[in-house]
């Protein structure tokens, strides 16, 4: 079952970005997963299914 994301959500990852964060704000959920590294900015795409199996997290504001 897909679990409930959507676009602004802030969700924590299993693995950290090169520049060490973990939190990322989602811009795009479809298909496709993107999110906004909320340290450094940079931008990860992946496919929702592995988006959401590395999900630690999410966090509504």
């Amino acid at each position: 079952m897909a679990l409930d994301i959507k676009v602004g959500d802030t969700v924590t990852l299993k693995k950290k970005h090169p520049c060490g964060g973990f939190e990322f704000k989602l811009i795009r959920v479809g298909a496709e997963c993107k999110g906004e590294c909320c340290k450094c900015g940079g931008i990860i795409e992946m496919p929702r299914r592995r988006f959401e199996v590395s999900i630690k997290s999410i966090n509504n504001f």
